[in-house]
């Protein structure tokens, strides 16, 4: 039986009210890439079941750890990683090795020093993270100096600490970015009128805040990774190449999506995500009934 498509709303801001087969692919890609790609997962393919039973019962004291470094490393991210970039530059391929490897090398000392240096440890893993998804936004076509972009760069924070309420999400992708619409909006205008971002703003802690709360999920599971004791320096630098392998990736389908919707407006591909969530929900419901 033939399947009705999905109406489709006339935009005003895209050339285009059909999706070309190369951008269709990549709406696929980004699709799979922000609502299927867990950390958890991705560390346990990487260190083995044990992590996987380590994260499922995260102790209060690596919880709280992690909470308090969290706000710090995103306030700390904002000021550094976005300041270093150099506007002026055209748009290239990100730099997602170099990130990597440095970020892995941080993971390393981490390890080896366990939980205590978790604070020092994740702010210097999560500007190198930031660092490495501008320039993954730049790459594709974003403009680095509009705060819009900045901003957009610290959402993915928040998209990639999934929570067990997105499960229960239609679509846990744009209900975080409907989440953070209203502090991101004062948070750009503050930027706009100052030309600099600054993290102790009113506006801007409020918005950090919000990333904190969601970002700090997956921060407490790469903190109780590395305090499991058998892993030592080595799984240390295998839980931050998992970390920062993760939020790279979230950062490729969230440009990937802007970047459509710079070409064909943001309902229309908003339109075209959620059928692609159909799809992908009734094939796990076929699957569940074979």
């Amino acid at each position: 039986m033939a399947v009705s498509k999905p109406s489709i709303v006339s935009v005003e801001t895209g050339p285009s009210r059909n999706l070309e087969p190369a951008d269709l692919a990549s709406l696929r890609t980004a699709f799979e890439r922000l609502e299927h790609e867990s950390y958890t997962a991705r560390l346990t393919n990487m260190v083995g079941k044990q992590i996987e039973l380590a994260t499922a019962l995260i102790p209060e004291k690596v919880r709280s750890v992690a909470e308090n470094a969290t706000g710090m490393a995103l306030k700390a991210a904002m000021k550094v990683a976005l300041r270093s970039l150099d506007p002026a530059k055209p748009p290239r391929a990100s730099s997602a090795g170099l990130h990597k490897s440095l970020a892995t090398a941080s993971g390393a000392a981490g390890g080896a020093l366990g939980l205590a240096a978790l604070p020092f440890e994740l702010t210097v893993s999560t500007t190198l993270i930031l660092r490495s998804i501008a320039d993954i936004a730049r790459a594709e076509g974003e403009d680095i100096n509009d705060p819009q972009t900045a901003l957009a760069c610290m959402e993915v924070f928040a998209m990639g600490g999934r929570t067990e309420v997105d499960d229960h999400l239609r679509s846990s992708y744009f209900a975080v970015r409907a989440l953070l619409a209203k502090s991101i909006t004062e948070a750009s205008k503050y930027m706009l009128h100052r030309k600099v971002a600054d993290e102790t703003a009113p506006v801007v802690v409020k918005l950090i805040a919000q990333i904190a709360a969601r970002f700090g999920v997956a921060v407490s599971q790469k903190a109780v990774a590395q305090a499991v004791p058998i892993l030592g320096a080595i799984g240390g630098a295998a839980v931050n190449y998992a970390f920062i392998e993760h939020f790279q990736s979230i950062a490729r389908g969230h440009f990937a999506v802007r970047r459509l919707e710079r070409i064909y407006g943001e309902d229309f591909i908003r339109i075209e995500y959620e059928r692609l969530k159909t799809e992908d929900d009734d094939r796990a419901a076929k699957a569940k009934v074979i």
